[in-house]
Formats: C-alpha cells, sequence, structure tokens
C-alpha cells in the first residue's frame, strides 16, 4: 500500500479516527484521579501519563545500578534486580505477568600474551559472537596496519588481496587487524579464508573513544555463519606494541561460552479479540559501562508509566507489552522470542511498537521511516508499518512538535519482527550521531554534540535524560498504544470499534517524512550489528 493510498483510506475510515481531540492542551490530572479512573479515552489518558510518571521509574533503575556495581547489563545482579522491579510494577497495576526465558551465550573473559621479547599481559576483550573458541599460540602476522597519524580510513583485512604476500601457511599464525572501514566479520572472515588459526582485531585509534577495548560488538551481519577460530579485540596500543616487534609471538586465549539463562518480562491485558494483539516493547538491560538510563531505561520507564495509566483498560485488542533482555548483546532475547513463536502466535501479532532511547539529552524527535520517504531500508518493510509512521507523524504534527525520520534498520528489537513480517514502528531520539546546526535551530540542544552525549558510557545516569523529550514521546506511545487496542484495521485490516471519544489528527505536517524539510534524517545505527 502507497502512503498516499494509506491516507486515503484513513480519511475514510471512522474506526480509527473518528472527532477532534487537543492533546496538546490536555492538563495533567492528579494522581489519585488516574488510579481510580478508566483511562480510555486519549484526553484522559494523556492527562495521566507524565514524564514525572516515567522519571519515577528512571530513579528506580538508577538505584538499582548504583546498587549493583554501576549497570544493568544481562547476566548481571542489575539485570536480575531490574526484572524483579518491572514484574514487581505490572503485577501491581493489574497485568498478567509471565518471565520468558531464553538461552544467553556468557563469554568468559578472554586472554592475551605477548610472549617475545617478553611475557606481558594485554589488554583482551571478547566478541559477544560469532567466532570459535580455544588457545592458540604462534606468530603475529600484522595485517595492513596504519599506525601513523592520521588514521583514517583504515581497510585492514577488508579486502582479500590485504592478505596477499603474507605468509599464513603455518599451524598457529595470528591476524592482527585494525578497525575500520568495513564490518568486524568481514575482516575475519577474511583472515581464516586466508589460513590464520586466530585474530586479534585492534582498536582504530584515531580517536579517543577509538582507542580503547573495543565492546559490545558482534561479528555477524555481513557474514551470519559463525566462525571456526578464535577471534578477540583489543586496544590501540596493546595492538601497536604487538606490531612494534616483528615476529612476535602470542597466546590468545577465548575460552568455551557458558549458558546462563536470561529474562524477558512479558505483561499483557487482555482484550475482547485475542486474536489480535498489539505489542509494544523496550530493552531492559545496559551496557556493561553505565546505568543504561536513557538506554534504555526510557523506553522502559515509558511502557512502566503508559502500563500504569490504562491498567483499568477493557480494550478491544489484547495488548502485550515486552522489556527485552540481552539486547546490548545483539538483540538475543527479542530474536529467541519471535523465532519461539509458532506461526499462528506470530500471525496474531497485529504489530509491534519499538521504543529504545527516547529521552537523550541533545535529543531530536524521530519516527522510523517506514515509508522509506528519507532513507531506503536495509530490510524488507512489513506492509502496515506506513500506517504505524503516519500515525506518530499526525500526533507529533497535532501538538506542534518538530519531528524527523529514522532509517527503517531493524538495528533494534523490531528486527525479529520485522523478519517475520510484522508490521513494526517506533520513536527514538538519537545515539552517538552529532547534531547538525540545521537540527539545533529546529529543537534546540548542541550543534556538533552527540544527540546522547553519555551513548554506551558511565555517565548514561539519571542526569542524562531530558524530560521534556521523555514527556513529549511517553504521550506519544500512550496515544498509539490506545488507538491501536481498539483498532489496527488501517495496519493489519482487522476491524475493531471506534475510540470512546474519538480522534482526529491532522496530515503530517512534513512532506518526505521531515518537518518542513528541516532535519534531514538520521540513520537509526543503535550499535549492536555496525563494527567498522
Amino acid at each position: 500500500m502507497t502512503r498516499r493510498a494509506g491516507l486515503a483510506i484513513a480519511a475514510a475510515t471512522a474506526t480509527a479516527l473518528a472527532m477532534a481531540i487537543a492533546p496538546a492542551a490536555a492538563s495533567a490530572a492528579p494522581a489519585a484521579k488516574c488510579d481510580n479512573r478508566t483511562n480510555n479515552t486519549v484526553a484522559k489518558l494523556l492527562q495521566c501519563v507524565t514524564a514525572e510518571g516515567a522519571n519515577e521509574h528512571l530513579e528506580a533503575f538508577q538505584e538499582i545500578a548504583t546498587a549493583n556495581g554501576g549497570n544493568r547489563a544481562a547476566d548481571t545482579p542489575g539485570y536480575e534486580a531490574s526484572v524483579d522491579y518491572v514484574v514487581e510494577t505490572m503485577e501491581a497495576a493489574g497485568w498478567e505477568v509471565s518471565i520468558d526465558e531464553f538461552d544467553y551465550a556468557y563469554q568468559p573473559p578472554a586472554e592475551l600474551q605477548q610472549l617475545t621479547p617478553q611475557n606481558v599481559a594485554l589488554a583482551a576483550g571478547n566478541f559477544s559472537e560469532g567466532s570459535g573458541s580455544g588457545t592458540v599460540t604462534g606468530q603475529v602476522i600484522p595485517v595492513d596496519l596504519v599506525l601513523a597519524m592520521p588514521r583514517d580510513p583504515v581497510t585492514s583485512g577488508c579486502e582479500e588481496s590485504d592478505f596477499a604476500g603474507l605468509d599464513f601457511s603455518g599451524t598457529a599464525d595470528i591476524a592482527l587487524i585494525q578497525r575500520g572501514t568495513c564490518e568486524f566479520g568481514v575482516k575475519a572472515r577474511n583472515a581464516q579464508n586466508a589460513g590464520a588459526e586466530a585474530v586479534i582485531i585492534m582498536n582504530q585509534g584515531n580517536t579517543p573513544e577509538r582507542s580503547g577495548m573495543i565492546t559490545n560488538v558482534t561479528l555477524i551481519g555481513a557474514n551470519p555463519d559463525p566462525l571456526d577460530i578464535p577471534v578477540i579485540a583489543t586496544d590501540f596500543a596493546s595492538g601497536a606494541a604487538l606490531a612494534a616487534v616483528p615476529g612476535t609471538t602470542a597466546r590468545v586465549v577465548k575460552p568455551e561460552p557458558e549458558n546462563h539463562p536470561q529474562k524477558n518480562v512479558i505483561a499483557e491485558l487482555p482484550g475482547v479479540n485475542d486474536d489480535n494483539v498489539v505489542m509494544a516493547g523496550a530493552h531492559l538491560d545496559s551496557v556493561p559501562e553505565g546505568p543504561g538510563i536513557n538506554d534504555n531505561g526510557s523506553g522502559s520507564a515509558a511502557l512502566l508509566e503508559v502500563a500504569e495509566s490504562i491498567r483499568k483498560l477493557k480494550p478491544q485488542n489484547t495488548v502485550r507489552f515486552a522489556w527485552w533482555g540481552a539486547e546490548e548483546e545483539g538483540l538475543i532475547g527479542s530474536t529467541e522470542y519471535v523465532e519461539g513463536l509458532s506461526q499462528a502466535e506470530k500471525d496474531r501479532i497485529a504489530l509491534y511498537l519499538n521504543f529504545d532511547m527516547v529521552a537523550s539529552p541533545n535529543y531530536i524527535y524521530m519516527v522510523y521511516d517506514g515509508d522509506e520517504s528519507t532513507f531506503e531500508a536495509p530490510v524488507v518493510v512489513p506492509e502496515g508499518s506506513i500506517e504505524i509512521e503516519d500515525l506518530f507523524e499526525r500526533y507529533f504534527t497535532s501538538v506542534g512538535t518538530p519531528y524527523d525520520d529514522a532509517e527503517f534498520s531493524g538495528r533494534s528489537d523490531y528486527e525479529a519482527f520485522i523478519l517475520a513480517d510484522i508490521p513494526s514502528g517506533g520513536l527514538f531520539t538519537g545515539a552517538e550521531d552529532e547534531k547538525t546546526p540545521e537540527q539545533a535551530e529546529i529543537w534546540g540542544g548542541t550543534a556538533g554534540e552527540w544527540l546522547d552525549p553519555c551513548y554506551h558510557q558511565e555517565c548514561d545516569d539519571i542526569e542524562n535524560v531530558s524530560l521534556e523529550a521523555l514527556g513529549v514521546n511517553a504521550d506519544a506511545i500512550a496515544l498509539s498504544v490506545l488507538v491501536y487496542s481498539y483498532s489496527t484495521e488501517l495496519v493489519n485490516g482487522v476491524v475493531g470499534v471506534s475510540v470512546p471519544g474519538g480522534l482526529r489528527l491532522p496530515e503530517p505536517a512534513g512532506e518526505e517524512g521531515t518537518w518542513a524539510g528541516g532535519g534531514g534524517g538520521l540513520h537509526a545505527d543503535h550499535g549492536h550489528h555496525v563494527a567498522g
């Protein structure tokens, strides 16, 4: 269905869009009133969903991280405590809560030793998945390294020709490759094909951010099949130390992974039509480096705030919320969940809404670009996704909030759903992309700085959120969930009932997915599958 056809249907369909409202004018209702009434209209619901309410959950996540080593990463006490908090909150709100357990491969720490000219332990790290295990002791062979400044771009290991003239005919050769330009998996695959028995990938060294240990990346993407040889990471300084001694020998140790089962939290609000399920999700885990309050406490907290506000709702369609585990390790929790569903169970899911980083402090408001008006999607966009984008854009227009496109890339927990051909959409306020002067003029904030200056860092704490962005996006989430809880007709053709109180939203303000042509769009590369 084309975007224009979808709008034509929208204009003619009273089921989903019926009467005028003015959500921007809705003032917050007293907490006691919100606790005791059924928020079954958009106007009532948006009175009760607030940034302050969502922030209370962010404060709880911060307390959990502070009490558990400073993070809420998968396979840590901080993550377990986060799961417990979500379960207790949702059960108190009256939702039906279950734990979806999935296999999780814990990788014991890697080791790297330079044996000659002297035995020195160097920094070593693991890629979260994608290579073999074992111990290899042998000669280190540098591959097209660029050690002198400037070091950008670096193409080390990106082409098979990079290995030409290098002797990998031995029984224990270790390829030393530098980060840059292409995916880690491409580099490691080329090294294995050239005859290497192990691979060390050092950081690029061109910026402070790319000089330390390489973390939170995988060897998948362009190379879906796991490698047979062990691949470990190191920082730039350790790699340079290995390269400085021609013919040096080293020992690479990558232990076998261990299964440490992890948890997704699934909560349902049963509807009249249990064969038409509206899903929304956010990942609950942080990276090991920090508390993960924006990434992704913000999406998790917004869902909790919405869930508490619709606790008394009697929806037409079943509403299902999910808090995913191990997203930062490669979208594992959501992928395992969807792959574990039967085809009949997948067919029951009308749509999936994803909320990952919705309160970035230097934010811009972005909607996943389902109609590909700004970005050609690297995945097949399921039919119905355009209509989800359209609803969010109409809402932002109705409250006078500028918005832009984020690439419909699948690089968050909606990937498994779009691969299952389930209509999907979502919101995003930015990660490590720098804000442009044009964007700063539209949304405020600081040009030249990351949209989230603490992305994947220790400082992603309770001070690293915009309450303004959190409030605006929490309202957008609430509206979308409420609308689809009554009817998903525009998305998947399943006729529902009219939203009580009705709803009429204006045409999107922007052409080609932008607010008056202003923002220019951003790739939604969240860092999990991109490695160059």
